[in-house]
């Protein structure tokens, strides 16, 4: 007698049934999803997260997932309970918190600054605001910035409520001596009012040089052109030990290559105090009192800073409350000091990046920005993922359909196909989750 075995096909199905996403997306009238911009995804994900009762992964959203630091909560407390709730902040910022901010950059950047020049703004997103606008108000002529890309999507976004002009290149391809030849291709046009870049980098956690700052700033002062370093992430290069004040090494800056510059620091990621909108702009001494034929077209004259200040940031918020400054103030004093170590603080980011990379790359996967120069790149606040035969609209459209949110690579300005991912919202229970739908992505789509 002959036994027949009938093989039986056993179908996986994916955690979000497709129907249900593509409707959800449908819903929001966004006809290429790889372009949504991040609260697009975030309200996707929590739509279909809601509607279906399967728990998310968000690595859309660059918000701060640990607790915030108790330095500040305390002096804010306390500024609060002294009443300065009921008085309107002085614009330019509190004596001690720009004499904080001052301090903290030479301890951490090694650069003396004025205190005059340090600026509170509510998040450095205000800060990039003002300065684009400020920039972008000196010479007539200029009036283009040019991005470093990959960036943050909303820089671009403010430029274009403002109404004014970008140039943008990914620097994928231009590191080391190859960005020289590549910035003078733009510069020696000369409309380029501003030049803006993130260091370490949002998404691609790529950490500038100081070879690489270096052709920055002296390009800078060649064609007078001023340079806006965005340092969201400060000192979070978690590849050297940044966190002793006054000892190097440093948080390497542009700063030390050319008098054009704004420094843009945050106390959103550093300091994991997001909620309270708090940031500094820190302006160059030379850049802070010098004076352009713009200002004195429009405003009948005035100095950058000046102008800054008391024209443009006076119009659009008349200053960064009272108990946010009391709690950076407090919080860089601490750290300036030696009394509070806020980078051991955020190394959780650095164990988290490490760990889902390991996931992500076992199944399939690549790290799109894999390098930094001659080194792997750094683990931190976000990494890059791509999908061998997938776009980034693609592969960010399939991935929802397996609970995992995150951003397209095109909304950066990156010219590589991927995904960014943030870690800031992994919890130590959803590891096994992850790498199961990622181990389940990989089995129903590689070849």
């Amino acid at each position: 007698m002959r036994i027949v075995y009938k093989s039986i096909k056993i179908e996986m199905k994916t955690p979000i049934d497709k129907q249900i996403a593509d409707k959800v997306i449908k819903d929001f009238g966004i006809d290429d999803f790889g372009k949504a911009t991040i609260r697009e995804v975030v309200a996707i994900s929590n739509n279909l997260e809601k509607e279906t009762g399967t728990e998310f992964v968000h690595m859309e959203m660059g918000v701060p997932g640990l607790a915030p630091s108790q330095i500040g909560v305390q002096a804010e407390i306390k500024a609060l309970e002294s009443g300065v709730a009921s008085i309107y902040p002085v614009v330019d910022g509190l004596p001690e918190l720009k004499k904080q901010a001052s301090s903290f950059i030479k301890a951490f950047i090694d650069i003396d600054i004025n205190p005059a020049g340090c600026i509170p703004v509510t998040g450095s997103m205000q800060g990039t605001y003002t300065s684009f606008m400020c920039c972008c108000q000196c010479d007539e002529k200029k009036d283009t910035i040019l991005f470093i890309d990959p960036g943050f999507p909303v820089q671009k976004q403010q430029l274009v409520v403002m109404g004014y002009k970008y140039e943008t290149f990914d620097v994928y391809n231009y590191r080391g001596d190859k960005l020289k030849e590549k910035l003078e291709s733009y510069l020696s046009k000369d409309n380029i009012a501003a030049i803006i870049y993130s260091n370490p980098n949002n998404p691609s956690w790529i950490c500038l040089r100081e070879e690489e700052l270096r052709i920055i700033g002296e390009l800078s002062m060649k064609y007078d052109t001023i340079i806006l370093e965005d340092l969201a992430y400060f000192a979070m290069d978690f590849r050297d030990n940044l966190s002793t004040p006054f000892e190097a090494p440093f948080q390497v800056s542009v700063a030390k290559y050319t008098d054009n510059y704004v420094l843009l620091i945050s106390a959103s990621k550093a300091f994991s105090y997001a909620g309270q909108r708090i940031g500094v702009a820190c302006i160059s001494d030379k850049l802070y009192h010098k004076k352009f034929d713009g200002f004195i077209k429009r405003y009948g004259g005035g100095t950058f800073g000046s102008v800054f200040v008391h024209r443009i940031l006076y119009a659009l918020s008349s200053g960064v409350s009272h108990s946010a400054q009391y709690a950076f103030a407090a919080m860089m004093k601490a750290a300036t000091e030696g009394n509070y170590n806020f980078i051991s603080d955020v190394k959780e980011y650095g164990i988290r990046a490490s760990k889902l990379k390991k996931i992500f790359t076992d199944n399939g996967f690549k790290i799109v920005y894999d390098q930094d120069l001659d080194k792997e790149i750094a683990d931190g606040f976000y990494f890059t993922i791509a999908y061998p035969g997938m776009t980034g609209a693609e592969l960010m459209t399939e991935l929802l359909r397996y609970g995992i949110s995150a951003i397209s690579l095109d909304t950066t300005g990156s010219r590589q196909q991927g995904l960014r991912a943030c870690v800031s919202f992994i919890k130590d229970h959803q590891y096994p989750l992850i790498e199961e739908r990622v181990k389940l992505f990989n089995d129903l789509n590689k070849n």
